[in-house]
Parts: C-alpha cells; sequence; structure tokens
C-alpha cells in the first residue's frame, strides 16, 4: 500500500490553488508505475517522496506526461503535509534531495512555506507568427529559459485568453507561460504544459523561476506577490535573488488515503 494526501498549494482556500497528490514510499517505485499513478491522478503533478531523516527526504515529481526536472506546488504540498503529519522536532526547514535539480530546501515560516529555487537564465528570442496564433494575442516580448515566457501588455488580455492547445506545443521550451503587469499584484500570469499532457497549470511554481526573474529586472525591484489568473486562482510570496527564486505560499490539506499498488 501507499499513502497518498492530495494538497491544495499556494492558497488557504480548499478548490484553489493547486492540487498535488503525494505519495509516501519507502524506495522508489518502478517508473512505470509512477507514470501510471501521476496519469490516473490527472493533476499537473504527482510527488514520490521517501524520508531519509526527519529533516531530510527524496523527491520526484511526475505530470501526466512523465518525469519533470522541478515542481513547486507539489514541493510546497509535501513539506506543507510532512509538517502538518510528521511534525518534525527543533527545525522549521525540510531539506528534500531531487534527482534532476539538487537539494531544494522548505522553510516554514507561519503559514507561509517558503521555497529556495533555482532561478532560469532567460534569453530574448524574437516574437513569431506562431505565438500569436497560439496565444490568439500577439507578445510584446518573448524569452526563453526550460520554458517560453511571453509577455503581454494588458492583465485582462492574459486572463481572458484561449490558447489554441495544439500550436502551444509547436512552441518552444517545455511549458508556455504568458505574463503581463497587474494592478492588485505585481505580475499576473498563466501557465499551459500541452507537452506534459496538461492544458493549464493552476499555480506553476517553476514556472515563476522564469517570470520573477523577468519582472524584478523589469520593475527594478526584487520583493514581488505574483497571481496566476487560472480558474482555480492562486498567490505566490516572491523574493528574486539573482542565481535563487524564493518562492512562498501557503497550502490546505483535501484528503489522505492509500493507493492499493504493492511492489
Amino acid at each position: 500500500m501507499i499513502k497518498m494526501d492530495i494538497a491544495d498549494a499556494f492558497t488557504d482556500q480548499l478548490f484553489k490553488g493547486n492540487p498535488a497528490a503525494i505519495c509516501f514510499v519507502d524506495r522508489w517505485p518502478s517508473e512505470e508505475t509512477m507514470k501510471k499513478v501521476a496519469l490516473e491522478n490527472r493533476f499537473s503533478e504527482t510527488a514520490f517522496t521517501i524520508r531519509q531523516a526527519p529533516d531530510h527526504y527524496l523527491l520526484r515529481w511526475f505530470t501526466p506526461g512523465g518525469e519533470i526536472d522541478l515542481c513547486g506546488h507539489a514541493t510546497l504540498a509535501t513539506a506543507f503535509v510532512i509538517f502538518q503529519t510528521a511534525a518534525p522536532q527543533h527545525t522549521a526547514t525540510l531539506t528534500f534531495t531531487t534527482t534532476m535539480s539538487g537539494d531544494l530546501t522548505v522553510t516554514k515560516n507561519g503559514d507561509l512555506y517558503e521555497m529556495n529555487f533555482p532561478s532560469y537564465d532567460l534569453k530574448q528570442i524574437p516574437v513569431t507568427p506562431a505565438m500569436t496564433a497560439a496565444f490568439g494575442a500577439r507578445p510584446q516580448e518573448a524569452y526563453l529559459g526550460r520554458d517560453l515566457l511571453c509577455v503581454f501588455d494588458d492583465a485582462e488580455e492574459v486572463e481572458k485568453m484561449t490558447p489554441d492547445q495544439a500550436q502551444l506545443a509547436n512552441l518552444p521550451g517545455l511549458l508556455q507561460h504568458a505574463t503581463a503587469r497587474g494592478q492588485e499584484f505585481d505580475c499576473v500570469s498563466r501557465s499551459f504544459a500541452p507537452k506534459l499532457s496538461v492544458t493549464e497549470d493552476p499555480v506553476c511554481g517553476s514556472g515563476h523561476c522564469h517570470i520573477v526573474p523577468y519582472w524584478a529586472r523589469k520593475l527594478g525591484q526584487t520583493h514581488l506577490v505574483a497571481y496566476q489568473a487560472s480558474k482555480r486562482g492562486g498567490v505566490l510570496y516572491c523574493d528574486y535573488r539573482g542565481q535563487e527564486t524564493t518562492l512562498a505560499g501557503k497550502a490546505v490539506l483535501y484528503s489522505s488515503g492509500q493507493l492499493n499498488i504493492e511492489e
């Protein structure tokens, strides 16, 4: 049996933010099993984690399309569940050793969970007609890191766009992000991942390792409050530190159960 919890990350309200499943295992299941579990869950990410010590865990993330190198909301959700259920003593920081992104830390600060993630280097690239066709609006700027980041003039344009998933999948980048300057928040964005079989990621932590570096430089400030304008919505409290981006948010537990899987 595999213990599995589901938590909504980057929110303090059920059915908001980004849901993630967290599977607690003693050893890694087979790649095929982890992919099947992620596909069955149909969340943008399912995390698998192994306890090494009270404050140290191994961590991997799977989308319905396969394993991914970095995931913010599922890391936050994993830390939240551990603090809620395992309650490590004498520490407010957990370390997660990941297969593809090295060691990541999550610190509990009141009701916020703060994560230090690597910032992605952004290279400006030309805006193309294919980008306009895919998003249904013309970006003013475009940048490429792991993902494609397209910058638009108007937040409402980002909030109301209905991108063509097939055309998005033909654009560069693992994910495709649309962002604009916000009013109530420093920036707004939406994140799409058709290459990972995810139409829209409700709140994308790793995407903000592209979005925050861009807006920090653009606005000349290191602290930003970002809003992901998906149907579920989510708020991220961010600090840009050059090679690192700190993302913080809240979380709420949706369910606890087990999977009838034995390996």
